[in-house]
C-alpha cells in the first residue's frame, strides 16, 4: 500500500521552500469562477454571493471544479477576502453587476463598534469547507488558505466598495493616521486569527492579497502594506513556522525587492508589469516568485499566449517558481485556452 504524500513532498510546496522543481507547479487565482459552466450551475444554487462563500458544501463544490477539471498543483479556498469587515460586524453585500457594498466607515466611533468577539463563530462555514477540501482533495494537491491583506480590506471599508482613486480611504490615513491605526491593527488581528485558523483546519499554505498596495508613495506603501503584513506573517510563523506564506503585493514597481528582503513572506505573486529579467536578478534569489500571466493573455489564445507563456518560463523556471497569473482570470477566457496554457507549461 502507498503511503500518502506528506505536504512536504508536494510541488508546490517545494517550490514555496525555494526548490527549483522539475516542472512548474501551476494554478490560477480566481480558478474558481464564472469562466466555468459547472460553477455558474453552483452559484444559481446558492442565494448569493455571500451565501455561496458561507455554504461549505458549495464552496467546497466550486473549489474543487477546477481540480476535476484540470489538475491543477494547487487548489485555492472558494471565499472572499470581505468575510473579515463582515466577521467584525460591518454591513457587507453583493449586487449583481456591480460588485461588493459595504456601509462604509465615517469615523472613530465606526471603528469602535468592530469587534474580533465574533470572528472564529462567523467564520465557521469557511473553516468547515476547509476540512471538506483537506478531505476531499487529490493527495498531490496543496490547499491555499487566503485572506486580504489589511489595507486592500480596509480600502473596501472605508469607500464603501471599489473605488478609482480611494480617496476617502487614504485621506483617512493622511488626515488622522493614529485613528487608521487602530483599525490596522483591528484588521491585522483579525486576519492573523483567521489564516492561522485555516492553517490549523488544514491550509498548507495561505496567500495575502494586497490586490490595490501600488496606489501609496513608499513612505505610506512602508507603512500601510507592509508593515501590517510583515506582523500578520510574523504572527503565522509564531504557530505554523513551516506553513509558507505566498504575498501578492500587486503594482508596488521596484518596492517588490523591499517586500522580498522584509516581509517574512516565502513567496512573493507577481503583478503582469514587472521586467521579468529584473525579477529573476533581484527577486527570485530571495523569495520564490509566482505569476505572472496577463490574464488577458490567457483570453486572445493562439500566439500571444504562447510568446508570453514562453517568455516567463525561459526567465523564470530555473529557479523557484510557481506559474500563476499577474492577476485574477477573468470570466470571459476560454476553458480551451486555460488547456492550451497548462499544456505549454507542464511540457516546457
Amino acid at each position: 500500500m502507498q503511503k500518502p504524500m506528506k505536504t512536504n513532498e508536494k510541488l508546490m510546496i517545494r517550490a514555496l521552500k525555494g526548490e527549483k522543481t522539475e516542472r512548474p507547479p501551476i494554478w490560477l487565482m480566481r480558478q474558481a469562477g464564472r469562466y466555468l459552466p459547472e460553477y455558474r450551475a453552483t452559484r444559481k444554487e446558492a442565494n448569493g454571493f455571500l451565501d455561496l462563500c458561507y455554504n461549505p458544501e458549495l464552496a467546497a463544490e466550486v473549489t474543487f471544479q477546477p481540480i476535476r477539471r484540470f489538475g491543477f498543483d494547487a487548489s485555492i479556498l472558494f471565499s472572499d477576502i470581505l468575510v473579515i469587515p463582515h466577521a467584525l460586524g460591518q454591513k457587507v453585500w453583493f449586487e449583481e453587476g456591480t460588485g461588493p457594498k459595504l456601509e462604509a466607515l465615517q469615523d472613530a466611533q465606526d471603528i469602535e463598534n468592530l469587534t474580533l468577539e465574533n470572528l472564529h463563530s462567523h467564520m465557521a462555514p469557511v473553516y468547515e469547507t476547509v476540512e471538506r477540501l483537506k478531505e476531499g482533495l487529490p493527495e498531490e494537491t496543496t490547499l491555499i488558505g487566503f485572506a486580504g491583506a489589511p489595507w486592500t480590506v480596509i480600502s473596501y471599508m472605508i469607500e464603501g466598495g471599489s473605488s478609482k482613486d480611494y480617496a476617502k480611504a487614504k485621506s483617512w490615513a493622511f488626515a488622522q493616521p493614529e485613528t487608521f491605526q487602530k483599525l490596522v491593527d483591528l484588521v491585522v488581528e483579525a486576519t492573523s486569527l483567521y489564516l492561522i485558523e485555516q492553517i490549523n483546519r488544514g491550509a498548507e499554505t495561505v496567500q495575502i492579497f494586497d490586490s490595490w498596495a501600488g496606489v501609496w508613495p513608499e513612505w505610506a506603501l512602508r507603512k500601510w502594506c507592509l508593515e501590517p503584513c510583515k506582523r500578520i506573517i510574523q504572527s503565522i510563523k509564531a504557530v505554523h513556522p513551516d506553513v509558507p506564506v505566498i504575498l501578492f503585493p500587486r503594482l508596488v514597481g521596484p518596492s517588490y525587492k523591499t517586500f522580498a528582503l522584509e516581509s517574512g513572506a516565502d513567496a512573493l505573486g507577481l503583478d503582469t508589469t514587472l521586467s521579468l529579467q529584473w525579477v529573476r536578478e533581484e527577486i527570485q534569489k530571495h523569495v520564490t516568485v509566482q505569476g505572472n500571466l496577463d490574464p488577458l493573455a490567457l483570453v486572445a489564445g493562439g500566439k500571444a499566449l504562447d510568446q508570453s507563456i514562453d517568455d516567463i518560463l525561459s526567465h523564470l523556471s530555473d529557479g523557484p517558481f510557481v506559474f500563476n497569473l499577474g492577476h485574477g482570470i477573468v470570466p470571459q477566457t476560454p476553458i480551451e485556452h486555460v488547456e492550451q496554457m497548462l499544456k505549454r507549461v507542464r511540457g516546457f
